[in-house]
Formats: structure tokens, C-alpha cells, sequence
């Protein structure tokens, strides 16, 4: 199946859906400044597919931690 191809509000939504508050003036300046997610243009409107958005937030996660208090002592 073929990603549908979301807007910049569209993607902010999508990605706070799954607990990630982005806005979508954060992705618009990710475009400008880069680091942001892959994105595509179609005519002069920017747009991100879902797999794109879901690889982009998984490499700003950090690994699983936690954390010992006993261990520290």
C-alpha cells in the first residue's frame, strides 16, 4: 500500500496522534533549516508521507531507559 501524502498540518496531527508534539510551524522551519522530515514538494505546497514522518520521529528517539536509584548509590 502507497502512503497517502500528508500536509504540514496533517503531519503535526499525525505525529501528535502518537504522543509527539510537534507544530506545524516546527516543520515549516525544519524545511528552511533542516533536520526535519523528508519531505516532498507538489507544485509549491510541501508534503510528508506517514513512513517518512514515522523514520524522522524514530531517529530522535532515544533508546528505552531506565533508571536504578540503588544502582546510583
Amino acid at each position: 500500500m502507497t502512503d497517502k501524502y500528508l500536509d504540514r498540518s496533517e503531519s503535526a496531527e499525525y505525529l501528535r496522534a502518537k504522543g509527539l508534539k510537534v507544530a506545524k510551524t516546527y516543520l515549516q522551519k525544519m524545511v528552511t533549516t533542516g533536520g526535519g522530515p523528508t519531505f516532498r514538494k507538489f507544485g509549491s505546497r510541501v508534503v510528508y508521507s506517514a513512513t517518512d514522518l514515522d523514520a524522522w520521529a524514530a531517529a530522535r528517539l532515544s533508546a528505552p531507559r531506565c533508571t536504578n536509584y540503588a544502582a546510583s548509590k
